[in-house]
């Protein structure tokens, strides 16, 4: 890069994967892609530690993040915004219905 040229923020949509270490949230996003050979069509998975400066993410949540300057050793990315919070009671009403069919 040239002195004073300005550097496009790259953007990316995953799913919170997990918020356990404080004020860092990881994304899963998943790609799709073609094999070069096969011509198959292939899901690709990355995991992305994102920094979650007022800890609002949860788990199950669709986040947007962009790129940033180093945080820290992994985190090169920041929380953007929220698209869609996760629904919350989902897993848990599907183990209650295996708990009754016994």
């Amino acid at each position: 890069m040239k002195r004073g040229e300005v550097r496009v923020k790259t953007r990316k949509i995953g799913r919170v994967v997990s918020n356990a270490p404080a004020k860092t949230i990881v994304v899963l996003v998943e790609r799709i892609v073609q094999h070069p050979i096969y011509k198959k069509y292939i899901k690709k998975r990355k995991k992305f530690y994102a920094h979650d400066e007022h800890e609002e993410a949860s788990v199950g949540d669709v986040v947007s993040i962009i790129s940033t300057r180093p945080l820290s050793k992994l985190k090169r990315w920041r929380l953007e915004r929220i698209i869609e919070k996760a629904v919350e009671g989902k897993s848990d009403t599907a183990r209650d219905n295996s708990e009754d069919s016994r």
